[in-house]
């Protein structure tokens, strides 16, 4: 024979419930403003070229000065792209202008080639593709940067300067330097602006395994 034993509760009244304590971190979200170079490679057919990815920028947009800046022609391609990948995974958010379109899946497309990772799924903010709609302007940074009066102006690039870049001479990589890290230093100020004038639209996930093609790029 067994005998159960309960307790005898005079008063469920008496029973006090703590309300459960629930903790949030309300963080900014990490922004990270990138920027990429690249040169032709090899031909295709008739006159359309395969690419290069020859530099990369990037910078938290909290941190506008704070520019890091890597060069094909004193890093090796896999290590620049280890590097970038490491602070795009710190990221919540990256953007750039048409990076969705151009710069996202030339890096991919450069870690397909040393059999890498592809990039990760991320939220993206494209100044270009997700700005409202608009016609009779142009679209490029250039042209934004102006008609807003950025503080940071275009680094410009004539023929010369380019052909000694992509032939990874000294000179012409200083000058790929300064135009990647102006690149970068604009966008940040220009989306901002861009932001505060309600122009352009929240961040939208870019996936690497996407098979929708990206609209084509008009200046």
């Amino acid at each position: 024979m067994k005998i159960r034993v309960i307790p005898h509760r005079p008063d469920n009244t008496s029973i006090v419930v703590e309300p459960a304590t629930v903790t949030v971190s309300n963080r900014p979200l990490r922004v990270l403003d990138f920027d990429i170079e690249n040169r032709p490679l090899s031909y295709l057919g008739s006159d359309f070229t395969t690419a290069e990815v020859t530099a990369i920028a990037w910078a938290w947009t909290d941190h506008p000065d704070d520019v890091t800046v890597y060069l094909l022609g004193e890093t090796a391609l896999p290590d620049i792209l280890q590097a970038f990948l490491l602070a795009y995974e710190q990221a919540d958010v990256v953007t750039g202008h048409y990076i969705r379109g151009h710069d996202l899946p030339m890096i991919n497309g450069a870690l397909m080639e040393f059999e890498m990772a592809p990039l990760p799924d991320k939220l993206s903010q494209d100044t270009k593709l997700d700005l409202m709609r608009s016609k009779g302007i142009s679209l490029s940074q250039e042209s934004l940067g102006a008609m807003l009066r950025m503080d940071h102006e275009k680094v410009q690039m004539n023929q010369g300067k380019w052909r000694s870049a992509n032939r990874l001479t000294p000179e012409g990589l200083a000058e790929v330097r300064k135009r990647v890290v102006g690149d970068v230093q604009q966008h940040i100020e220009m989306r901002q602006r861009l932001l505060d004038l309600g122009y352009l639209g929240g961040p939208k996930v870019w996936r690497s395994q996407s098979t929708v093609p990206a609209a084509p790029y008009t200046p």
